[in-house]
């Protein structure tokens, strides 16, 4: 049986404890129509959505500041935030008073002013949710840390896709997600599993 690593946020002391949603702001990464169906589909999507609704609806009732990250890739790709594609999921779509940041890289933080406008409420606290685990989830989660947050990711409320490596070996979505969150989990955000892992206070 192979023994786990001690994991650097251990050893320099931050620990694995997920923050708390109560003095966070919640982000919720390109939770698009662009990964429910066409080349795009991710595993477990629907799922993920669900669970992304429910934390979002926890933090709308306790007054967490929310923002909504959209990738634009342009016309005529799964990306396109002007087409039915692009657009936002309707069970996550956002309502008045909450930020909606286009982007056009991985990370949330990279061209945008989501740095600034959570530095403008005093922010160092950030949940992550949405698309994909092992892209822009991730991304955000290594940005936020090397600008000072303190990230947690929703296991639950994320999902990915089978993905090949280079020697030819295909993982599940499964394995992507998890090795993912494992290597994100070694330094750059703290992971809850589920919303019940999730701290609110």
């Amino acid at each position: 049986m192979t023994t786990p690593s001690t994991t650097l946020r251990e050893l320099v002391g931050l620990g694995q404890q997920p923050g708390k949603l109560g003095d966070a702001a919640l982000i919720m990464i390109d939770l698009q129509n662009t990964y429910r169906h066409g080349v795009m589909q991710l595993t477990g999507v629907e799922e993920a959505i669900v669970e992304a609704r429910k934390l979002l609806d926890i933090a709308r009732d306790n007054k967490v500041p929310v923002f909504h990250i959209q990738h634009d890739a342009g016309p005529g790709s799964p990306y396109d935030v002007r087409a039915e594609i692009g657009a936002i999921a309707k069970e996550v779509a956002p309502i008045a008073g909450e930020k909606v940041i286009v982007k056009n890289f991985p990370n949330s933080f990279v061209q945008t002013d989501l740095d600034e406008q959570l530095k403008a409420l005093g922010i160092k606290n950030i949940v992550l949710a949405g698309f994909m685990t092992h892209m822009c989830i991730n991304s955000t989660a290594h940005g936020g840390f090397n600008l000072g947050y303190a990230p947690t990711v929703v296991a639950s409320a994320t999902a990915t896709r089978p993905l090949q490596t280079a020697g030819g070996k295909v993982l599940t979505a499964q394995q992507v997600h998890e090795g993912a969150l494992a290597a994100t989990r070694d330094l750059y955000a703290a992971v809850a599993d589920t919303l019940g892992d999730l701290r609110l206070a």
